[in-house]
């Protein structure tokens, strides 16, 4: 199991945005120092807590400051700009990042951002279809590219000039593009199938309880199947809430605490979800009055916490209840302490994750 990190990152909205930026960047750069296999960040234009509101600009700060690590938009709201701008800044990117980018993909869930962008009563993921469909024909196509659609138009015919490069999209370093992911926040989603069948992989939301997790994989092997490909686990991310300290008592403090930031970004989360009619991710049953599902509970059930022994037997736990997947996604939380933020992240990379993959090793060999 390869270990990454996610973040959407929820901070204290009286917190300086200057410092909120720079804690981010400073996790990004320490998954990477730490051998992180990847690493994404989301983007929301509207939410003072929410506050990075370009996932590509974000990484771009980060290519001449890590190394190894592939990064990943997490997602690119695709409803929120031009598919033509889409093309050009992700291919930028890509060349940025010497081929190191994953362009993760989404219709986008925030209302606020709908509504300032002037599409909140429209078929967001008609836009989002139709948007990746043509960044992906401006990637296959010469110009002038003359690609016409419901919501969207691209052409340079009128003013394409060849011999001095105008009217010219560029294409990314990766060929034919860079991996695409989708995150995955429903349960039972259909998307899950119709992304796997379309090449993509999923990413599995951090907030969702393990029973609702699980129900992606065969939906993915689904859409798998229809496009004649393997479903394979090493292809499954899953992201996760988890907290490492050195001793129990101040990875439960941290972590479940009416200080934490793990509180705070689930309170948050389950304040939208309400609001928007969504709160069925945090309820073990589906038919489970919204007024029921508390703070604690969600806290208890979502977060992974303890000592570096403690914090293996869990992952292990999880795994066993969803299923086996390729790469666990650190969730990134406000760096409330960033002494014990970055202490958890070090233990998680460096003690945490030998013994988990010594243990699935060793029940590998076992089964054999």
């Amino acid at each position: 199991m390869q270990l990454g990190f996610f973040t959407m990152p929820i901070h204290p909205i009286d917190k300086d945005w200057r410092q909120s930026l720079r804690e981010d960047q400073e996790a990004f750069i320490l998954a990477d120092e730490l051998g992180f296999a990847e690493a994404y960040v989301g983007e929301h234009s509207t939410d003072a807590a929410e506050n990075i509101t370009s996932c590509a600009l974000f990484l771009a700060t980060l290519a001449g400051r890590t190394r190894r690590i592939r990064l990943g938009t997490g997602t690119v709201n695709l409803p929120n700009t031009h598919p033509a701008r889409v093309a050009a800044e992700i291919a930028m990117l890509d060349h940025l990042l010497d081929g190191r980018l994953i362009f993760g993909i989404s219709p986008g869930g925030l209302p606020s951002d709908a509504e300032a962008f002037g599409s909140l009563g429209a078929d967001r993921n008609a836009m989002f279809v139709e948007s990746i469909d043509q960044v992906l024909e401006i990637w296959r196509r010469d110009p002038p590219y003359d690609i016409a659609g419901r919501f969207w138009t691209v052409s340079t015919a009128r003013t394409m000039i060849p011999e001095i490069g105008q009217g010219i999209l560029p294409k990314p370093l990766q060929r034919p593009h860079p991996p695409i992911v989708v995150t995955v926040v429903a349960p039972y989603s259909k998307g899950v199938t119709e992304a796997a069948a379309r090449g993509w992989d999923p990413i599995s939301a951090n907030f969702l309880l393990p029973q609702w997790v699980r129900t992606h994989w065969p939906n993915y092997a689904e859409g798998c199947a229809r496009a004649g490909r393997p479903a394979d686990p090493a292809n499954w991310r899953v992201a996760k809430s988890i907290f490492v300290a050195d001793d129990a008592a101040t990875a439960r403090a941290y972590a479940t605490g009416p200080d934490s930031p793990y509180r705070f970004y689930y309170s948050q989360l389950l304040h939208k979800m309400k609001r928007a009619g969504r709160a069925e991710l945090f309820k073990t049953d589906r038919a489970q009055s919204d007024d029921s599902v508390t703070l604690d509970d969600v806290c208890d059930r979502l977060i992974i916490h303890g000592t570096p022994d403690q914090v293996a037997d869990r992952i292990l736990a999880f795994r066993e209840e969803v299923g086996d997947f390729g790469t666990l996604l650190l969730a990134g939380k406000d760096w409330r302490d960033p002494a014990l933020a970055r202490r958890s992240m070090v233990l998680l990379a460096e003690q945490v994750m030998p013994r988990v993959n010594a243990a699935i090793g060793a029940a590998r060999r076992s089964a054999a």
